[in-house]
């Protein structure tokens, strides 16, 4: 799954790849955790005729989706990632999959493969190999609440792993190819099923993991020194023999107890 995640490349980068304007400057954020803000790439409201204004628009969204039936967020999961083999047949991200995709900018993300027998874990940063951003695929919905107040909400789309990071863990976000990212925010267009090539594995940026160290365990290490390298541990090596969770569970993927 994608539990933690870094965005460090400069905005200039980030409206190259992703096609829009306007973005505010912000500090490299090197450890972005579920119910923190997300730079979030959707459609934009039709422009006026003559508009030079790019298709496209930046916004801020909190981390963990909430539908727009809930009633009480309090009494609700966090839906941090949604499933890309079912979360069109899920009540929670139905709607969202056929009317609000969107796509997260990352610089890349982190996880963490874990020996159950021995009880430790190892993380690991997991970036692109051309070491340049990447949009992840995502949902989004705006609750609203009794008194009117409004909080717009996103989740990160995620698929299984493939061969060379399943030692680490069994899924992995949807990481979109910048030319894909039209058809994925093109909801009137394409519809889930038109767009469901989008998750197969050779549709994805290729990732490198590299191992680091327990420091990105916790929030508030938020400094380039939880990307240090480090040797990873015996049992994190591709091909190593662990004990991993079951990668057939069917769930909802919500924020596991990682901080």
């Amino acid at each position: 799954m994608c539990g933690r995640l870094a965005l460090t490349h400069p905005r200039e980068a980030i409206e190259r790849l992703f096609a829009v304007a306007g973005i505010e400057p912000f500090p490299p954020r090197y450890n972005v955790a579920p119910t923190q803000p997300l730079l979030v790439i959707t459609p934009a409201a039709p422009r006026p005729a003559g508009s030079n204004l790019p298709d496209r628009e930046a916004v801020l969204m909190r981390w963990g989706l909430l539908p727009a039936w809930v009633k009480d967020p309090k009494d609700f999961p966090l839906l941090i990632n949604a499933r890309s083999e079912t979360a069109a047949a899920k009540a929670s991200f139905r709607a969202a999959v056929r009317h609000r995709r969107c796509i997260v900018p990352a610089s890349g993300f982190y996880e963490w493969a874990r020996d159950k027998a021995s009880g430790q874990s190892q993380a690991f940063w997991v970036r692109p190999r051309d070491h340049g951003p990447v949009g992840f695929a995502g949902l989004h919905e705006t609750w609203i609440g009794r008194d009117g107040s409004e909080i717009d909400t996103c989740a990160i789309m995620t698929m299984a792993a493939p061969d060379d990071l399943a030692h680490i863990h069994h899924r992995v976000p949807v990481a979109l190819r910048p030319e894909h990212h039209d058809r994925w925010l093109d909801v009137r267009g394409q519809a889930p099923a038109d767009v469901a090539d989008l998750f197969r594995p050779d549709a994805q940026v290729a990732f490198e993991p590299v191992a680091v160290s327990d420091k990105v365990n916790k929030v508030a290490n938020a400094g380039p020194d939880v990307q240090t390298p480090v040797e990873p541990r015996a049992f994190a090596l591709p091909g190593a023999a662990k004990t991993v969770a079951n990668p057939a569970s069917g769930s909802q993927e919500v924020q596991p107890s990682l901080f």
